[in-house]
């Protein structure tokens, strides 16, 4: 007799009515939150806008979150995230896995140095880092294990080598919106990073100074 044990075996139960609402309750906060920051800025911001913006009672944003900045760190992870997306709907048509990394680390330097969004939350830079290597690893470390298959690159550990990364985006991206280093640092960013998986200088530089198609535009509301 055939084993039936697994016939008719169902996945997760449906979302419930309850559960449902959270859900959307929830995710209609991170969006109001990203574009209040966008808009005003996290200082300027309050909750009370942000509730009255994703159309939720005041009091019921503390039932998701404890505070403005756990929202925002919250809101800034939906951003890493759709960035992440963005980057892989461009670097779906490379066919060189190593130009598909340097993609990638251009645009989240030149992102993280440039929105304002971002500028708002890099000097927690622990947290920051973080947030990158959790929402950005899964494309990143995929992406360096990718072109490591192909031959590009050389290293050990793909995930302490983002780890690594991540923390000198956040470093360098904190000195550009300070002042301290010129926007013009992002090229030798990217190049150093891009040695950091095995490749000599010269074949970094040629890599990260590739053209970098346009992102396709960021889609919030």
């Amino acid at each position: 007799m055939a084993d039936d044990r697994g016939a008719g075996r169902a996945g997760p139960p449906p979302e419930g009515r309850v559960a449902r609402r959270q859900r959307r309750n929830r995710e209609a906060l991170i969006r109001a939150a990203r574009l209040e920051m966008m808009e005003k800025g996290l200082d300027a911001a309050t909750m009370l806008e942000i509730a009255e913006r994703a159309d939720v009672g005041a009091g019921t944003v503390y039932n998701y979150f404890k505070s403005k900045e756990e929202l925002a760190l919250a809101a800034m992870e939906d951003v890493m995230r759709d960035l992440s997306l963005r980057i892989k709907t461009v670097t779906d048509s490379f066919d060189d896995p190593a130009r598909v990394y340097a993609f990638g680390l251009r645009n989240l330097l030149e992102t993280a140095s440039g929105d304002s969004r971002w500028r708002q939350l890099l000097s927690r830079t622990e947290v920051i880092a973080d947030a990158i290597y959790r929402q950005t690893g899964p494309y990143a470390i995929a992406d360096l294990e990718a072109a490591k298959a192909a031959g590009c690159f050389d290293f050990a550990d793909a995930a302490l080598l983002w780890r690594l990364s991540t923390h000198a985006i956040v470093g360098v991206s904190l000195a550009i919106t300070h002042g301290d280093l010129a926007r013009s640092v992002v090229d030798e960013t990217v190049i150093r990073l891009l040695c950091m998986a095995g490749v000599d200088v010269p074949t970094a530089t040629e890599l990260a100074r590739r053209p970098c198609p346009p992102l396709p535009p960021e889609e919030v509301g």
